[in-house]
């Protein structure tokens, strides 16, 4: 039976090039009516996912449904869908008018009634008495109009946009965005938009769905998704975030920056290793210092048109992200203080290091594609299977890729406050995680060494 409230439901769908995994068992439904927004980094997956809904890709592994049809081998035409692209594919020798016709005339659609649908998409994008424009006369602002014209003309059930806005200027971009929420309100169709700015994905969305990797990592309402992320990634992606290491010490109690803190987060256990999140426009600079949770030392002020951001290290050596609407110059002790409900608890998704390797021989692991040292293993025979754990920061990173055991490309930073948290990808494929005082780009290839006391082995039990 077709659950009639959503219009997309898109299962367990993956998605190959070649040996590149770039979807993994994507599983999403979309309600009629609504604006949803597919967010994150440039090659997560969801431009992949986009055309694979617009019928331009096939997918590898699952079943996508629209209105209650499987469009597996349905032609991009015949899809109730239309797409707008980031660079508009607009036909150049043809004007406004033409171009919206364009789909309507391709379908034999008698031409009064082409004409009348041309004017009511004209009035809805707020371009009456263009119709008879050359294309390339108009701005940015007006051809992105224009392509999104010509795609509601066709009155589509769904219609995809694949980063309309990215080829316009900022605040050709913030009045693009309120239009289109108002075309979105009149038009009463579904929604489905793909970006990598999330400023423009909590102003636009009903449903933001946040994605890393090909893996979706949270969905929820931009509120939802900015005040209670899932973990570190949907943290530090959507908006500015102080992520630190903490313990949840019990119940409503958590202790980070050496320092134990209030909150209202539960369901933790006692003593357990957590991430804690602290928006920057929470952690307030207050004039009492004898009320002030902790201090510090403001090392930088700079003014960002509505407020100040500053950045503030205390005595332990944490820097803390602040947003203010008063300036404290640099130099300037300050006292800060967080409230309970403006501390998010998170827990881990790990705290160490585990590797499948394979025992070579006493001393010896094979992991990461090369040999390296361990100190003596009892128990375990030559060959077998074996879970090799190590700490966060036991591993060391070299800029050199060949002076070390084993090397990979630095994926993903993530600033908690006193250290990196880095993730490396291998020449395997496989990822490890490091924590680092050093500053390391993006896209780094760096060697990597462990020492033989930091491995720790145990045979593998499947």
């Amino acid at each position: 039976m077709v659950n009639s409230n959503y219009i997309i439901e898109i299962k367990n769908i993956s998605k190959s090039f070649s040996d590149k995994m770039v979807l993994d068992d994507v599983s999403l439904s979309v309600k009629r009516g609504e604006f949803m927004t597919i967010l994150g980094p440039s090659g997560c997956g969801k431009t992949t996912l986009l055309r694979l809904l617009a019928g331009f890709n096939s997918a590898s592994k699952g079943e996508i449904s629209i209105d209650g049809e499987v469009m597996t081998n349905v032609p991009p035409h015949k899809r109730p869908v239309n797409t707008v692209f980031q660079r508009y594919a607009l036909f150049p020798n043809y004007n406004v008018y033409d171009n919206i016709a364009f789909g309507l005339k391709l379908q034999k659609v008698d031409k009064k009634e082409i004409e009348q649908r041309v004017k009511r998409a004209l009035k809805m994008v707020g371009m009456t008495d263009y119709e008879h424009r050359d294309v390339q006369s108009l701005s940015g602002g007006q051809q992105q109009r224009v392509a999104i014209a010509r795609a509601i003309v066709n009155r589509p059930q769904v219609l995809l946009l694949d980063e309309p806005l990215a080829a316009l200027d900022l605040k050709m971009r913030k009045d693009m965005q309120m239009e289109l929420k108002e075309m979105h309100k009149s038009l009463g169709i579904t929604f489905v938009y793909v970006t990598h700015d999330q400023e423009e994905a909590l102003t636009l969305s009903d449903t933001i769905v946040v994605m890393n990797e090909g893996v979706i990592q949270q969905i929820g309402t931009p509120t939802d998704i900015y005040n209670e992320p899932c973990n570190a990634f949907v943290a530090d992606f959507i908006g500015e975030s102080n992520i630190l290491n903490a313990t949840m010490v019990r119940d409503r109690l958590v202790r980070f920056m050496d320092k134990e803190f209030e909150c209202i987060d539960e369901g933790f256990g006692e003593n357990t290793p957590v991430d804690v999140v602290i928006r920057p426009e929470d952690v307030y600079i207050i004039r009492n210092a004898e009320a002030a949770m902790f201090h510090g030392t403001v090392r930088s002020c700079i003014f960002k048109g509505v407020h100040y951001e500053m950045f503030v290290e205390t005595p332990d050596g944490y820097e803390i992200q602040i947003q203010d609407y008063n300036c404290f110059e640099p130099g300037t002790e300050v006292g800060m203080m967080i409230k309970p409900a403006d501390i998010h608890v998170m827990r881990k998704e790990r705290t160490e290091n585990h590797i499948e390797g394979t025992l070579v021989d006493a001393t010896h692991v094979e992991i990461l594609g090369e040999t390296f040292e361990c100190e003596a293993v009892e128990g375990i025979e030559a060959g077998e299977s074996v879970d090799v754990a190590f700490d966060f920061s036991a591993v060391e990173l070299t800029d050199d890729p060949d002076d070390g055991t084993s090397w990979g490309t630095i994926r993903f930073i993530l600033y908690k406050g006193d250290r990196y948290h880095l993730t490396i990808r291998t020449d395997e494929d496989e990822d490890i995680f490091v924590d680092t005082h050093d500053v390391w780009e993006d896209l780094d290839e760096v060697g990597i060494k462990i020492a033989p006391s930091a491995l720790r082995i145990t045979k593998l039990t499947k």
